[in-house]
């Protein structure tokens, strides 16, 4: 067994994330890894503790940790994980993208009214606030700290919509009966809802974070391989949710896999023009300030998973 080793991990309530995995296995002691597993409420929650030092390791969507690199923070992205994780859901008496085949017309519906969103600065926040602006139509964004937030404010009537992961979409279908108007592939394709982000101190230890990667891999792969199974580890593991829940939220967005695909990789430099359209960023950040490929193309030499189905 390899040399244990003790990091700390930042990681979301998001249950598909490969972390829940990792936290219901032994597969990380097993590797020779001890994971201090830290909850935080978003991805911008997550920049703030890379930047007090906080954790080694982040589950985080990309729009936030080029936010935090732009200031300052030491971080950089060395693994997928993976990407269409934000739908937008509202009530049974809204017109869906499928029904009209137009983003604008969907969005044309909530002119004047409000649309829920996790924290400003999160993937949701960017995505939301980039199609409002693309559209020209006056609807207001109001953001949540925590995405339970956003359902409760879904549910008691205070929003007419809501963005945010496909664990959202679940919860409000059960919760109120909302559904889901606009799917993943239509509000940003192939959007990196989230990836594996480092402190840059812990290139330093390479071994350390191909370990990480590799079970990163093999979770990735076992929830495309066997998410009944999966489902049963995390509905375990939160004693929240029960084992459907977490199946209806692979099936929402079953793009799941560690490598950095041209397409991950291209829709994330996608967002940095947004980004600094919409002042979150003060320049445009360039693509090898924002990733490190060599440590995922040593673990994840096969093509690219997110397209294969559950």
């Amino acid at each position: 067994m390899p040399k244990p080793i003790s990091i700390n991990i930042g990681h979301l309530s998001t249950v598909y994330h490969t972390s829940f995995i990792l936290m219901g296995t032994d597969w990380l002691e097993k590797a020779g890894i001890h994971a201090n597993w830290k909850l935080y409420a978003s991805g911008p929650d997550i920049v703030k503790a890379f930047a007090n030092q906080e954790i080694d390791i982040g589950y985080i969507g990309l729009p936030p940790a080029i936010i935090g690199i732009d200031r300052g923070v030491p971080i950089i992205c060395v693994a997928g994980g993976h990407v269409e994780g934000t739908v937008m859901v509202a009530g049974a008496g809204y017109s869906t993208f499928g029904e009209t085949t137009k983003l604008n017309a969907v969005l044309g519906q909530f002119k004047g009214k409000v649309i829920g969103s996790p924290q400003k600065g999160s993937i949701h926040d960017v995505i939301i606030n980039n199609a409002i602006q693309e559209s020209g139509l006056d609807i207001k964004v109001k953001n949540f700290a925590w995405t339970d937030f956003v359902l409760e404010a879904l549910v008691d009537g205070e929003l007419e919509a809501a963005v945010g992961t496909p664990s959202l979409a679940v919860a409000a279908s059960r919760a109120c009966g909302a559904r889901i108007i606009i799917p993943p592939h239509a509000l940003w394709h192939d959007n990196p809802s989230y990836g594996i982000v480092i402190r840059k101190e812990l290139a330093q230890a390479p071994d350390v974070i191909l370990r990480y990667l590799e079970m990163h891999e093999k979770a990735s792969n076992f929830i495309r391989a066997n998410p009944m199974k999966a489902a049963r580890i995390v509905s375990k593991l939160t004693g929240i949710v029960d084992e459907s829940f977490v199946l209806e939220a692979y099936r929402v967005s079953p793009k799941y896999c560690a490598s950095l695909s041209r397409e991950f990789i291209a829709s994330t430099m996608a967002f940095v023009p947004v980004l600094h359209r919409l002042k979150y960023i003060t320049r445009e950040i360039p693509e090898s300030e924002i990733f490190e490929y060599g440590f995922i193309n040593k673990v994840h030499t096969e093509p690219p998973h997110y397209n294969q189905p559950l």
